[in-house]
């Protein structure tokens, strides 16, 4: 019993004089903040390089409507809609494997929009066929939405962990316009 107690003194001695103790402190914290401070660099770094994605797939999108809107009389191929948007955008890397477009007029006096799930390109499983791509006739209202799949830049950790993801592993960015034919 007195041995126990003896021990009980010295571990409280010894804990005493570790809390008082300032040498090394603050490696304590910086180990306790290093990941902190990595979460918030790598989530800052895949937040800036998805707006500069999702800005370079509105730039493509909007300025191939604009090709499309003054090329009047001229029915563009899916494909060759996909290629000016690539174009472009210049920015998006796999662009021509990883983007689908959907298009179909709309009625403006009873508009219904394309719906919520997105028409994307899942490159983990086998070609699926378009959903919905349909030119209109003269002075139809159109609306095109592009859905781009792109693979997050640290997809275990931070922003990059939290995206929903393919079977391969690539996340999806759409974008929409509207124009008249």
């Amino acid at each position: 019993m007195i041995e126990v107690k003896k021990m009980k003194n010295s571990l409280a001695k010894f804990l005493k004089g570790f809390a008082r103790e300032e040498r090394g402190q603050m490696v304590v914290e910086f180990a306790l903040a290093i990941p902190l401070i990595f979460f918030l660099f790598l989530t800052s770094l895949e937040l800036s390089i998805y707006q500069l994605r999702q800005t370079s797939l509105d730039r493509g999108v909007d300025m191939t409507v604009r090709a499309v809107r003054l090329n009047t009389g001229v029915d563009f191929k899916h494909s060759e809609l996909k290629d000016m948007i690539c174009d472009f955008a210049g920015f998006l890397e796999d662009c021509d494997q990883t983007l689908r477009l959907e298009m179909r007029p709309i009625d403006p006096r009873n508009f219904t929009q394309l719906g919520n799930q997105l028409d994307c390109i899942d490159v983990s499983k086998p070609v699926q066929p378009l959903r919905e791509f349909r030119h209109g006739g003269d002075h139809d209202l159109m609306l095109l939405r592009a859905c781009y799949m792109f693979k997050p830049v640290s997809p275990g950790s931070g922003l990059g962990y939290h995206y929903t993801k393919d079977g391969s592993g690539r996340v999806a960015m759409a974008s929409t316009s509207a124009f008249v034919q």
